[in-house]
């Protein structure tokens, strides 16, 4: 089973209550339920909230929601309690082998093949996988918002680092992008059941703490992550002014 999660907080700290905000008529969370269940490997979509008026507006629309904890640190710890309710509730048999897909509740306009695509590897052994998107300029390679990523052979993580790496040798960091091939990571995770129950008891890690990449606290516990390509680049909606910019772009 393949079960894809929204986690919608109301508490932004640059956009509360983002996942209501209104999108050319439609909340920004019913946009989301939208485009999520048109993917055609996705078993279920459900709404992981810990507000009631999130929960209400999803209910509304006939779709699944369940209430968890306010303090998650990230929408991984939210996508857990999630599934975990959801067997508790004999909602979901529930298996190690099931795969949830944590899927980004501030992209309103995510391709459904963008889901199907990384769905696509989850043959059972691949605990964790992810995303990644070529990196074709200079100003995002050395974006430190945008997370660069080093990979093997195999498609699987070796790090991920805010800052450009590698570091090419004799070449003037403005020309990197275009003497390597760089990637940089696209926030669609999926994870392994038995795996997502691990890595939420961690500890944050020391590499976690410099970089503050969650999923470097994985890769250092010895996890692997397997890398998918993508080509979709679906804007996401940190501000006010990004719902006005992605107005502008609507047919």
């Amino acid at each position: 089973m393949i079960i894809g999660i929204i986690p919608a907080r109301y508490g932004s700290t640059r956009f509360p209550g983002k996942p209501l905000a209104d999108i050319g008529g439609k909340s920004m969370i019913q946009r989301v339920l939208e485009q999520s269940k048109q993917a055609t490997s996705l078993d279920k979509v459900i709404v992981a909230t810990d507000d009631e008026r999130i929960a209400e507006a999803v209910r509304q629309l006939g779709e699944e929601v369940v209430m968890t904890r306010t303090a998650h640190p990230s929408g991984t710890d939210r996508c857990w309690e999630a599934y975990a309710r959801l067997i508790a509730d004999g909602l979901i048999p529930g298996d190690a082998s099931d795969y949830i897909l944590n899927i980004q509740g501030d992209e309103p306009f995510l391709d459904p093949a963008q889901i199907d695509e990384l769905a696509a590897i989850l043959d059972g052994t691949v605990e964790l996988a992810t995303q990644m998107a070529s990196v074709d300029s200079a100003a995002m390679l050395h974006d430190p918002k945008e997370a660069k990523i080093v990979i093997n052979a195999q498609n699987e993580a070796l790090y991920f680092s805010r800052s450009a790496v590698p570091y090419l040798w004799n070449i003037e960091p403005d020309q990197w992008h275009a003497h390597h091939a760089y990637h940089r990571h696209v926030g669609l995770y999926a994870y392994r059941a038995d795996i997502l129950e691990k890595i939420t008891q961690l500890p944050p890690s020391v590499l976690e703490r410099a970089e503050s990449l969650e999923q470097l606290r994985w890769l250092e516990a010895g996890y692997r992550i397997k890398l998918v390509s993508t080509n979709f680049q679906t804007p996401s909606v940190d501000s006010p002014a990004d719902i006005e910019k992605i107005l502008r772009s609507m047919p």
